[in-house]
């Protein structure tokens, strides 16, 4: 008899586990009926929709799919998308959800979800205390004694460390829980109290806050992606505590995909975000950034999330900044002066060279240039700057070329002319024109280079290149 027991206990379980495969939400959602409803999640700072259910007209219905789903922060959506709340979803995958709108936030119950309801407590808890925290805020700077000030310093003290007892109460009590999951991925590192750091290191605050500001996050988990507040942990990791410089940034990224590599969804979410940040630059060094994504992520890979349109892009792009990384060589320029003698620009000798690329008919250019060489005569000319000028034939011929030169009396300029016909051969003869191995987008396109042709400076107006020349000289502002 026991036998057969057991044995029908275990059909049961197996029969119970088949039952709780992918998800079940049942949903009563008051005011609403015979409306439909929404389900989302965050997902970096968009808010995709993955289902979507009519209410009958009990206010009721169920979110169902065969495939568990993502964990993470998720969003239940009011008809016409015009507000929503927040659930958690993680291993409990089918569970009831209570709701009215006309008071969300003490009426929403959940039935069968722990994670839920854990969430839902420290949201009133959250929003009572928050309540009292502002309220103490304002008599702490509005107080007119010492004594009042004292006051609601100590009350904010209490009601900070109130905050801090009860996350810890949910980490102890429930450490595997989707809440512990949220405070241990949202927690920001605290300084040790002063007599504990140590003397004489004015780095010491910047280096413990940079290396405690992942802990207790994992890079390969992807509920982290379902959260509103990770992809701006992010922007401010690489904003204030990462050293502005390519290396140091490139370092970052490898460290973070050797881990997130291993979850599809995370190397895809933060692939996307690093290529869109670093494809267009902010500044003249993150050029290497991103050639190096390329080189590490995308030109020997392939990723089924990844269009052959996409992969070209990434592809060109790359390739136009490779010749003109920030601090290399430039790439060499052989082309007819006006005597139609051919000038080399690794042959001109100069403690700077300012490669000026333009177009003789560009209305910015009839703007720009003379105002460029009168900084150039007044200045320039003095720190041993040269001007290598390269008009790219466009709309006009070379007899614009010539006349914009004695028009604008840039004479004293190394004035060499591109044709297209120079530019076809060159191309058809498998080498790159120099508007990609400068990456010329406009015109002028300014590069500035030390004596040893490298770059110093580009894609800068030429208010910014006499800054860096000032700076270069150590000369006052």
């Amino acid at each position: 008899m026991k036998r057969i027991f057991l044995l029908l206990t275990l059909i049961a379980s197996i029969h119970l586990h088949a039952q709780e495969t992918g998800y079940e939400i049942k949903i009563s959602f008051k005011p609403f009926k015979n409306e439909y409803i929404y389900l989302g999640h965050y997902m970096g700072k968009q808010l995709p929709i993955i289902d979507s259910i009519k209410l009958n007209d009990k206010s009721e219905g169920s979110f169902k799919g065969a495939k568990s789903l993502p964990g993470g922060i998720y969003l239940i959506g009011y008809p016409n998308k015009n507000g929503f709340f927040e659930i958690l979803i993680d291993k409990q995958q089918h569970f009831s959800v209570i709701a009215d709108t006309s008071n969300l936030m003490n009426s929403i119950q959940f039935v069968h979800s722990l994670d839920n309801t854990l969430f839902n407590e420290y949201q009133k808890f959250m929003n009572a205390h928050g309540k009292e925290m502002e309220g103490a805020g304002k008599n702490y700077t509005t107080a007119k004694s010492k004594a009042d000030s004292a006051k609601w310093n100590d009350q904010l003290k209490q009601l900070n460390d109130s905050v801090k007892s009860y996350r810890n109460t949910i980490l102890k009590d429930h450490p595997a829980s989707m809440m512990a999951f949220l405070l241990n991925a949202m927690k920001e590192p605290e300084l040790p109290a002063t007599d504990k750091q140590p003397k004489g290191d004015s780095l010491f605050s910047y280096k413990y806050l940079k290396s405690h500001f992942w802990d207790g996050v994992n890079f390969y988990d992807g509920r982290l992606l379902r959260t509103p507040f990770f992809e701006s942990r992010i922007d401010k990791y690489f904003e204030q505590l990462v050293y502005p410089s390519a290396d140091s940034v490139i370092k970052e990224i490898d460290w973070m995909m050797s881990y997130a590599n291993i979850n599809e969804d995370m190397q895809k979410f933060l692939l996307l975000k690093f290529l869109n940040r670093y494809l267009n630059q902010k500044y003249m060094w993150e050029d290497a950034i991103f050639v190096h994504l390329y080189e590490k992520y995308f030109s020997n890979k392939t990723y089924s999330w990844l269009t052959e349109a996409g992969k070209k892009t990434i592809t060109e792009r790359a390739y136009s900044l490779m010749a003109n990384i920030f601090g290399s060589p430039a790439a060499d320029i052989d082309l007819p002066d006006v005597n139609g003698k051919k000038t080399n620009l690794y042959n001109v000798r100069a403690e700077f060279i300012l490669v000026c690329i333009w177009d003789p008919t560009c209305g910015h250019c009839k703007e720009t240039l003379p105002k460029l060489d009168s900084v150039y005569q007044q200045k320039w000319k003095a720190y041993g700057l040269k001007v290598f000028s390269l008009a790219k034939e466009t709309d006009g011929n070379k007899e614009d070329w010539l006349a914009f030169i004695a028009k604008y009396n840039l004479q004293s300029w190394i004035n060499v002319y591109y044709s297209k016909e120079a530019d076809n051969s060159r191309i058809n003869s498998g080498s790159p024109g120099y508007s990609q191995l400068y990456d010329v987008k406009s015109f002028p396109t300014l590069y500035l280079l030390d004596k040893d042709k490298r770059i110093i400076a580009k894609k800068l107006s030429f208010e910014q290149i006499d800054e860096v020349l000032n700076h270069k000289l150590n000369l006052p502002k």
